[in-house]
Parts: structure tokens; sequence; C-alpha cells
């Protein structure tokens, strides 16, 4: 129980992220949440949340020459100096700390959008052949952050595949609505900025056409569930905020409809039947039970509930898509004793402060998952398997490093070092593509 002046028997409405965006300008109390609305609504509430008050993109004001730089370390010398730069600028225009952080879009500009648009377009071509058709290249991008990205694709099929640009289609999807503005400034043709989030989606995209995620998916909220060591059942977690802010982790029964096919699909999945890292084999569990004061629910375990309604919304609003994702498999520092935990932490005299548990203030901190990306390839393939070359084979993704999909796609020579080291072999270690 949590130290709380607050009366803990006062009934607590039950809301969720979108009932507290539309309601609350300042954080809500005496209210309860599922675990997923609480990281929503922490990150993404327009009046208090993460992305709208503290969080924002550092991008060099102009590309890196890398073949200058001595080495890797000589570089991030560079990167690390203008970082603290821009967060004192900052700092001294805003009463509040901002936070900053940086992608492999943003630090390897332009080589590493032009690398996705260079994969991108050796599909599009190779599908064409395939089908026998003319069709023009769809993009749909989500989360599309300062339009960095968005400019390096298009840049590179501006200058490589004039043809293909002359007919391309650019949607690039922000729920934030100053990103989104943003964005509008690049000038490039067929561009369409659509201000709203990928899982309110409601219009139907029948052409064949790329989707396009990076960096996006490790701060989709996820859901906590436990299980009852003695039958394996789950428990789905809700966090009660009292009166005085003070806020607690709670259990209840799994009832959530968005939970319940989440677990549903994936005990499901064919093959090597999946079976929770939190939840140990039949023998331990009933041998721990019968020693003295054996708690009788697992550790967390952390489920990609939104990252699973985003394939369902590529199932259900893109038939013909092919995915292009990309985010981190593994970090550090994340919430101790809990299944695919995530990262939190705040900028603090300077420093990022990692903390042990997701139950903090909302607006403050940034809340980060890995993702794993094994298992969503099989929830992906499982949700979105289609005929998806129009030809009836059934095509399922593949997962790669960033290393593999650089030496694929990337123009290395423009980012090697004087000493041969190459940033976009080395860095981002942490991540991986699915593709489809």
């Amino acid at each position: 129980m949590p130290v709380t002046t607050a009366d803990p028997n006062i009934p607590s409405k039950r809301v969720t992220a979108e009932y507290c965006s539309a309601h609350f300008k300042q954080t809500p109390r005496n209210v309860s949440m599922l675990t997923r609305d609480f990281i929503s609504d922490s990150l993404y509430n327009p009046a208090y949340g993460y992305f709208s008050k503290q969080a924002l993109i550092f991008s060099p004001k102009r590309a890196y020459d890398f073949g200058s730089f001595r080495d890797s370390a000589d570089l991030l010398g560079t990167v690390g100096r203008q970082y603290e730069e821009m967060e004192r600028e900052l700092d001294d225009v805003r009463n509040i700390p901002r936070q900053l952080w940086h992608t492999p879009t943003e630090l390897l500009k332009p080589w590493y959008g032009r690398s996705v648009a260079r994969h991108i377009v050796w599909q599009h071509k190779a599908d064409c052949a395939a089908r026998h058709s003319d069709d023009p290249l769809v993009i749909y991008e989500m989360g599309g952050g300062n339009g960095t990205l968005m400019a390096d694709i298009l840049g590179y099929v501006r200058d490589e595949e004039p043809a293909i640009y002359a007919r391309v289609q650019y949607n690039l999807i922000e729920i934030s609505a100053k990103l989104a503005r943003k964005q509008l400034g690049r000038q490039f043709e067929g561009v369409r900025i659509v201000n709203k989030s990928i899982l309110e989606w409601n219009e139907r995209v029948d052409e064949p056409c790329f989707f396009v995620a990076m960096e996006v998916i490790d701060n989709f909220a996820h859901d906590v569930v436990r299980y009852n060591y003695e039958t394996g059942e789950p428990v789905q977690a809700f966090v009660r905020v009292y009166d005085d802010g003070e806020l607690e982790e709670l259990y209840e029964p799994v009832a959530d409809p968005l939970i319940k096919d989440y677990l549903s699909a994936r005990a499901a999945l064919p093959g090597t039947t999946y079976r929770s890292p939190a939840l140990p084999p039949a023998l331990y569990r009933r041998l721990r039970q019968q020693l003295p004061l054996a708690p009788n629910l697992t550790r967390r375990e952390f489920i990609p509930t939104q990252t699973f309604q985003l394939c369902r919304v590529l199932r259900d609003w893109f038939p013909r898509h092919r995915l292009v994702l990309s985010d981190f498999y593994q970090l550090p520092d994340t919430v101790p004793d809990a299944v695919d935990a995530p990262v939190v932490q705040t900028r603090f005299d300077g420093s990022m402060v990692p903390c042990e548990t997701y139950l903090v203030q909302p607006g403050w901190f940034d809340i980060f998952f890995p993702t794993n990306f094994e298992l969503l390839k099989r929830v992906y393939d499982a949700t979105c398997r289609r005929d998806a070359a129009g030809a009836g084979d059934r095509r399922e993704s593949r997962v790669c490093t960033q290393r593999e999909f650089a030496q694929d796609n990337a123009e290395l020579e423009r980012t090697r070092t004087r000493s041969g080291e190459n940033p976009m072999l080395e860095f981002y270690e942490n991540n991986k593509f699915l593709l489809s």
C-alpha cells in the first residue's frame, strides 16, 4: 500500500487515456485506469503529457561530413558537445528542463533515410515486375518527428528515380499537431500530412503501399499482466491514482477485450507454443506453492497491446502493405524484475536518471520499451498474413539487425570515417528491422 493520506475506500472513477485527453488539463486524481491508459496518458496527454511539454528530437543543423572525422569516437565527441549546447540553450529560454533524444534518422542523415528509400524503391520495382503493373509508389509513414526521414526518402527518390518521383504519394501520419505543422514546412510534391493517431485510423487503403515506422513503437503503451502460480491464469494490472496524487498498482481478473485478444492470439501462434518467461514450469510452480509465505502471483510481464492494435490496423485498413519497421530490441536500465520492461527516465541536473517503476508523475518521464522482434514477427504474420503480391503466395516477414539492413541498403562509402570505422554499421546495434 502506498504512503497516502487519501481514504482508499473512496470509490475511484475508471477512465481511459482518451477520456483524460478530453477532460483533464491537469493530472487527474481519484481515478483508476489500465496500465496502458496510464502510460499513454503520461506520454501523450495534450495538456501535460511528456511529448507535449518536455520532449524534443536532437537534430544537427547540418548533416555530418563523416569522412572529416578521425573515427567514431571523434564523431561522438562532436555530437556530445552539440547535444550539451542545445540542452543549455533550451534551459536558458524555458522554465522547465527539456529532454532531448536522438535517432539514427537524425544522427546519420541523409544516409540513413536514403538506405530506407533504397530498400523501398528496390522492393517497389520488384513488386511491380511481379504484378506486371506500373503502380505509383505509395508510402505511409507513422510518427514522422521533424520530417527528416520523409525529406531524405523523397530526396533520394527525386534525385535517383525521377520517373517514380513524378507519381509518388507520401502520407505522413502524425499524432502531434505541433510536429504536423513542422512537417508541412517540408517542400515536396505529393505529400499529405494526417494529424491523427494511427490507432484511430479508419480510411481503407486498397492500393499496394509501404508502411514505415521508425523508432515509434518503443513509445507504444503496454499493459501489465501477472500469472497465478497455482493455475497459470493471468490477471491484469490497473493504476489507482489517489486524491493526494499517490499511485498504486492493483490487479483484477482479465476483462479488457484487447488484453484478452492479445493473449489469445499469442497462445494460438502456429509453430512452437509460446510460454511467458514470467510463468515458470508447472513443476516449479507446484513446489513453490509449498513454501511458506510464497507469493501467489508471478513477476510482471509488460505485453505490447498497442503494437498488437497496430497489427490489426494494418490488417484491416492497409491490406496490401509492406512493412518497414525499426526499433530497439534491447535497452539498458529497464525496470527490474519484469519481462519486456520499459526504461523510465527523466533529466535531472543535466543527467538522465532511470527509475525502477513506471508509477511516476505523468508528463515528466519518458517511458519506452524494447521490442521482442521474434515474437512480434510471429504475431504480425499471424495477424496480417495475406496475399501480399496478388499472386496467391503467403510470404512471411523477416527480422534483421541494423547492421544487416545497412549492409544491404546503405551507401556505406558515404558514412566511413578516416580510420575506416563506419557509424552506419556500428551505431544503434541494439536496433532491429521487421520487413514484410
